[in-house]
């Protein structure tokens, strides 16, 4: 199956790629102002201990009364810088790859394989980036208390030392890749491919129009669509990978994906990888919904 997109050919300049990074940056600070609240209330669903909450409107109604209103922003500089990163390496793989196609075919369409191929090797790229990235806010995230209590980590920095003081690289900072790398891969894969086929419909259907005449609703339409296929295809990838990654510093349960796994099925069986999924759910349309929007925006600001 092959994509018809009715736009001008891509170009392979250098100034290219700055502009795909730039606008995977804009994209991805938009994605973290908008998805933060809802990312930290799926990350304390899934890392609790069994019985802690009864459900997402649990862990919300225990933040705003424990922790304030901002718990639910906890962590967010270590996104807000690092999720602007990660976005901006993601959309600029993929538009380099697009383009290395684009090469390849001499400007025939890409099929939707190839679009998935795209997506899979920008998000295998990525994930080295967003594993310590997601390890240090999911450390920050999972903190308790008050304000006035004492806390385990004093920020990003103070939280990566930490890590690597008590396991180095592999074991501490990194805890969570293979998981990681796989999530971001096929997840990314099945986001680029889903989003490029809306577009590619929508362009079929209005034999007229171009893709930078889509308007931003559209774009905001497709974008969380997509971000809902990334998430049913791989969310219990992501609960092991959280498993991981709150496990004890000094007296770990897990030693790995595999443990992680045999223990949640064991406790709770199938349901047990879908901790935390209707926040991820809720998440999902307007979090990427923006990420793809301001994205495309920039891009045609940025000519």
């Amino acid at each position: 199956m092959t994509i018809e997109l009715e736009e001008p050919p891509l170009t392979s300049d250098n100034n290219q790629v700055l502009k795909d990074l730039f606008g995977g940056t804009m994209g991805g600070i938009a994605q973290v102002l908008v998805g933060q609240p809802f990312d930290t209330v799926k990350v304390r669903v899934q890392s609790a201990p069994e019985g802690m909450y009864s459900g997402s409107m649990d862990v919300i109604k225990q933040l705003v009364k424990n922790e304030g209103p901002f718990a639910f922003y906890k962590g967010t500089l270590t996104p807000l810088v690092g999720v602007g990163a990660c976005v901006s390496v993601q959309f600029s793989v993929n538009e380099f790859m697009k383009r290395y196609y684009d090469d390849k075919l001499q400007g025939k369409p890409l099929s939707l394989s190839q679009f998935f191929v795209c997506g899979a090797v920008a998000g295998f790229a990525n994930g080295f980036l967003a594993s310590p990235i997601e390890h240090i806010r999911i450390r920050l995230q999972t903190q308790t208390g008050s304000a006035s209590g004492a806390a385990t980590f004093n920020g990003p920095i103070d939280c990566a030392k930490k890590l690597y003081q008590s396991n180095g690289f592999g074991h501490g900072i990194y805890r969570g890749l293979v998981p990681t790398l796989f999530r971001e891969s096929v997840g990314l894969g099945i986001y680029f491919a889903t989003y490029e086929a809306l577009i590619g419909r929508e362009l079929k259907n209005n034999k007229n129009m171009i893709r930078a005449e889509i308007p931003a609703w559209k774009l905001c339409l497709f974008g969380g669509l997509s971000g809902y296929t990334l998430w049913i295809g791989i969310y219990p990838v992501d609960v092991i990978k959280s498993k991981l990654q709150t496990d004890s510093l000094t007296k770990p349960n897990y030693k790995g994906s595999l443990s992680v796994v045999r223990d949640v099925f064991a406790k709770t069986g199938i349901k047990g990888f879908y901790k935390g999924f209707i926040p991820t759910i809720l998440r999902a349309a307007p979090a990427n919904g923006a990420t793809f929007a301001v994205f495309e925006l920039t891009m045609r600001v940025l000519g």
